[in-house]
């Protein structure tokens, strides 16, 4: 008997479409989708990866995001988790691609309401998250960081 193993892919955010879309929207061209990593024996998938010209002749910016819907039940649960992911994934793109900077994408809803608790701002500054807001309908990215 043959066995074959495939890898599985992890599971696609509710939003991920949306993000992407919104990503694209703003000349980003998607290059990984998930963007695989193998770092110190651990393989983890951040969802995507995108690159952008700045200009004709000069390097592109290259990016990677995290994206997160906060659909479930416990918004505190969700943010643990992507807390965690975040840290873990700029930790390996450090060693596998230091040009690429990483980025958690939430939706606009929850920004407004949850990321503005003086807990979630304070964990946010302290590990230097970057966060980019999205709005899932409207398949757009409506703020950077500044």
């Amino acid at each position: 008997m043959l066995l074959f193993l495939f890898k599985q892919l992890p599971a696609k955010d509710a939003f991920h479409d949306a993000v992407k879309s919104g990503l694209q929207k703003e000349g980003w061209v998607i290059t990984h989708d998930p963007l695989f990593l193998r770092v110190g024996g651990v393989e983890m998938y951040v969802d995507l990866a995108a690159e952008k010209l700045i200009g004709a002749e000069k390097d592109g910016q290259k990016i990677a995001v995290e994206i997160k819907s906060f659909l479930a039940t416990s918004n505190i649960s969700e943010f643990h988790t992507a807390v965690g992911q975040f840290l873990n994934y700029r930790l390996a793109l450090e060693e596998e691609e230091p040009e690429r900077k990483l980025y958690l994408a939430v939706p606009q809803d929850i920004y407004h309401s949850f990321f503005s608790l003086p807990f979630i701002e304070r964990v946010i500054y302290r590990y230097q998250l970057e966060i980019i807001v999205y709005n899932p309908d409207g398949e757009a990215i409506v703020q950077w960081p500044t």
